[in-house]
Protein backbone atom coordinates (compact mmCIF):
# COMPACT_ATOMS: atom_id res chain seq x y z
CA UNK A 1 0.00 0.00 0.00
CA UNK A 2 1.23 3.32 -0.83
CA UNK A 3 0.49 7.16 1.47
CA UNK A 4 -1.96 7.76 -1.49
CA UNK A 5 -3.69 4.52 -1.35
CA UNK A 6 -4.08 4.93 2.14
CA UNK A 7 -5.22 8.84 2.11
CA UNK A 8 -8.13 7.70 -0.68
CA UNK A 9 -9.52 5.06 1.93
CA UNK A 10 -9.49 7.13 4.66
CA UNK A 11 -11.41 10.28 3.16
CA UNK A 12 -14.82 8.42 3.75
CA UNK A 13 -14.12 7.51 7.14
CA UNK A 14 -15.16 9.18 10.65
CA UNK A 15 -12.26 11.92 11.33
CA UNK A 16 -12.68 11.53 14.78
CA UNK A 17 -12.71 8.05 14.77
CA UNK A 18 -9.55 6.22 16.96
CA UNK A 19 -6.84 4.45 14.87
CA UNK A 20 -5.79 1.14 15.85
CA UNK A 21 -3.76 -1.90 14.02
CA UNK A 22 -4.14 -5.45 14.77
CA UNK A 23 -2.06 -8.56 14.93
CA UNK A 24 -1.95 -11.82 16.30
CA UNK A 25 -0.73 -11.50 19.86
CA UNK A 26 0.73 -15.42 19.22
CA UNK A 27 -1.32 -16.69 22.42
CA UNK A 28 -2.93 -20.35 22.14
CA UNK A 29 -6.31 -18.73 21.15
CA UNK A 30 -4.58 -16.92 18.80
CA UNK A 31 -5.87 -13.76 20.48
CA UNK A 32 -6.54 -10.78 17.48
CA UNK A 33 -5.05 -7.56 19.60
CA UNK A 34 -5.24 -3.81 18.25
CA UNK A 35 -3.09 -1.30 20.56
CA UNK A 36 -3.43 2.31 18.87
CA UNK A 37 -1.86 4.02 16.64
CA UNK A 38 0.53 6.67 18.66
CA UNK A 39 3.29 7.58 16.20
CA UNK A 40 3.95 8.26 12.61
CA UNK A 41 7.28 7.88 11.29
CA UNK A 42 9.59 7.15 8.38
CA UNK A 43 11.67 4.58 8.50
CA UNK A 44 14.15 2.13 6.69
CA UNK A 45 12.52 -1.83 5.95
CA UNK A 46 14.94 -4.24 4.80
CA UNK A 47 13.29 -8.25 4.21
CA UNK A 48 14.38 -10.59 6.37
CA UNK A 49 14.47 -14.15 5.14
CA UNK A 50 14.05 -15.44 8.70
CA UNK A 51 11.29 -14.08 9.55
CA UNK A 52 9.81 -13.98 6.03
CA UNK A 53 8.70 -10.25 5.77
CA UNK A 54 10.35 -6.92 6.10
CA UNK A 55 12.08 -6.09 9.31
CA UNK A 56 12.90 -2.09 10.57
CA UNK A 57 16.24 -1.49 10.15
CA UNK A 58 18.42 -0.11 12.57
CA UNK A 59 19.90 2.84 10.56
CA UNK A 60 21.16 2.99 6.51
CA UNK A 61 23.52 0.46 7.46
CA UNK A 62 22.08 -3.49 8.37
CA UNK A 63 23.22 -6.58 8.27
CA UNK A 64 22.27 -10.19 7.15
CA UNK A 65 21.21 -12.71 9.41
CA UNK A 66 22.89 -15.66 8.12
CA UNK A 67 26.24 -14.52 6.88
CA UNK A 68 26.60 -11.49 9.45
CA UNK A 69 27.45 -9.51 6.29
CA UNK A 70 26.81 -5.90 5.74
CA UNK A 71 23.39 -5.16 2.76
CA UNK A 72 23.23 -3.14 0.41
CA UNK A 73 21.78 0.17 1.18
CA UNK A 74 19.69 -0.92 -2.31
CA UNK A 75 17.79 -3.37 -0.48
CA UNK A 76 16.73 -0.80 2.55
CA UNK A 77 13.07 0.87 1.50
CA UNK A 78 11.84 4.18 3.06
CA UNK A 79 8.46 3.52 4.21
CA UNK A 80 5.97 5.18 7.13
CA UNK A 81 5.46 3.21 9.85
CA UNK A 82 2.42 3.01 12.21
CA UNK A 83 3.10 2.08 15.82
Amino acid sequence: MQVKELIEMLEGMNPEAEVHFSYNYGDYWRTEVAPAVGRVDEGAVVYSEYHRMDKMAEDDTEFDEETGEEVKDETLRRVVVLS
